[in-house]
């Protein structure tokens, strides 16, 4: 059985000595890993002010180290990361690979998606075929953001979307852009406000304001069935909401 594609990705070698170093001060995850042997890490380009830029997979199969980035913030990305090169001997070059994932026992060569076991493994390079799985579902069933959706550039932060819980960030791997930031959030606030599953029923589109007592409480995302992704504002979420002409409940977390 082929792995399903994976939609509107591009997959970039990253080639040059310090490739890997180089990245290592750019994200908010830590890559050096790679260096030792085959796998796939998550991480964020973040703003100096520790602002959502973008996401994507670093990985290695074989000898090849590569970044399989969103198609659409791909070209953004890559120019960021080229302001920040410098005279680091670091390239991108585009590699023509299909990109695909799949749920079940991993095939030789495909690697895990690191965020959330629920979401299988990604494969590079392997032949793909079309399938049947519900992946928003998944996604909401677990609160994994999207790039574009729940992950809003220059607007999102790391914490507030999850990333922690989903093995997006590193706290011990010392200084990148906007770390300093990612760490305060992490130490010294207590969130006020992120990601969360809710309860809906009726119909609201993608991006409806959340209101609570005529209040705006959050934003509504990604649906499935009775469920959806939402950014709530915490003390504000209380009671049934309305989204549009739908209904909203969350359950808050037991301490």
């Amino acid at each position: 059985m082929h792995p399903e594609p994976c939609p509107d990705r591009r997959l970039v070698a990253l080639l040059g000595a310090d490739a890997l170093p180089f990245l290592q001060g750019m994200v908010s995850n830590d890559v050096l890993g790679l260096a030792k042997g085959e796998g796939l890490v998550w991480a964020a380009l973040l703003t100096p002010q520790g602002k959502y830029l973008a996401d994507f997979f670093v990985g290695r199969t074989g000898d090849t180290l590569f970044l399989d980035l969103p198609e659409e913030i791909a070209t953004a990305t890559l120019q960021r990361l080229s302001m920040y090169r410098l005279r680091a001997d670091v390239r991108f070059e585009t590699l023509d690979w299909p990109v695909g994932r799949a749920l079940g026992a991993a095939p030789e060569g495909a690697l895990a998606d690191p965020r959330h076991k629920a979401l299988g493994w990604r494969s590079y390079g392997m032949p793909t075929a079309a399938g049947s799985v519900d992946w928003a579902a998944i996604r909401v069933a677990h609160v994994i953001p999207e790039t574009q959706i729940e992950l809003i550039p220059n607007e999102s932060y790391l914490l507030e979307s999850g990333f922690e819980a989903l093995h997006g960030v590193d706290f011990r791997k010392g200084c990148y852009v906007g770390q300093e930031v990612t760490a305060r959030m992490k130490h010294k606030t207590e969130l006020r406000k992120g990601l969360v599953q809710v309860q809906i029923s009726g119909q609201a589109e993608v991006g409806t304001t959340i209101l609570s007592e005529g209040k705006e409480a959050g934003t509504l995302f990604t649906r499935s069935g009775g469920r959806a992704i939402a950014y709530l504002r915490y003390d504000r979420a209380t009671g049934p909401m309305q989204a549009g002409a739908a209904t909203v409940h969350w359950t808050p977390p037991q301490a």
